[in-house]
């Protein structure tokens, strides 16, 4: 599929159609249970949620570590949408956790503490979806443009119990999200991960723009920046799979 034919109602219907048809095998009763950062990612898929289940069965989890500057977008996204939801901050169990680890002699990676945060906002996740008492059925957000180039923490925001976009690139998911009418400070804000003071953009080094075009069309014109994506795609596959498991003969 390429942009220029690219129908984002014609998606949502679709996508909506595969949620429902998902939870009435999955959980017919059940919640769907979504982290709400305040991006365009969490925003969108949020309301496709409510468009296939209706806003009574979309349970909203924001969770600032410690201070978040942006709280105020993830609590428009709820008022907008009109669904419950919970404030959880994580600071006091992100801040235990590295206390822990340090107690038991262990020094910190930094890599640690960029993806500490994110797994313990899906252990978050799971213990509200498990707490309700119709049950919950926690929520994967990413895109496929994130997933491509790894930008995801795994068993965090990699995580979840279903995908409804992970199978639309950044620039398909803002016609989506146009598309549904939110509010485009939500949808085309600058993304982030909160945590560096910089772009996702920044931080990888291209644009979504260029990423996307190339995962469509195969073409690039810097070589290097080609490079850089296919190394990242090849290292972060593991992300996408199942966890390998030995079979005995």
């Amino acid at each position: 599929m390429s942009l220029e034919n690219f129908n984002a109602e014609a998606e949502i219907e679709h996508i909506v159609a595969w949620i429902r048809d998902w939870f009435a095998n999955n959980g017919p009763k059940a919640n769907a249970v979504i982290g709400i950062s305040g991006g365009k990612d969490s925003s969108i898929v949020a309301a496709l949620l409510v468009k296939a289940l209706g806003k009574d069965r979309v349970v909203g989890v924001l969770m600032p570590n410690g201070e978040q500057k942006d709280i105020a977008d993830s609590k428009k996204v709820v008022e907008v949408l009109g669904i419950k939801h919970f404030i959880v901050n994580i600071n006091p169990a992100v801040e235990g956790e590295y206390e822990a680890l340090r107690a038991a002699g262990v020094e910190i990676g930094k890599d640690a503490i960029i993806n500490t945060p994110p797994r313990i906002r899906m252990t978050t996740l799971y213990a509200v979806a498990q707490s309700l008492p119709e049950g919950g059925r926690v929520t994967n957000t990413c895109n496929r443009s994130e997933d491509w180039v790894g930008y995801s923490t795994k068993y965090g925001d990699a995580a979840g119990d279903f995908s409804p976009c992970s199978d639309y690139l950044v620039c398909e998911m803002l016609q989506i999200g146009d598309a549904l009418g939110l509010p485009k400070e939500l949808i085309h804000k600058t993304p982030s991960d909160g945590l560096s003071g910089m772009s996702d953009e920044d931080k990888l080094g291209f644009t979504y723009a260029t990423l996307d075009h190339y995962v469509l069309t195969g073409e690039i014109e810097d070589q290097a920046t080609k490079e850089k994506i296919d190394r990242l795609h090849r290292l972060n596959l593991h992300k996408l799979q199942t966890i390998p498991m030995y079979k005995r003969s």
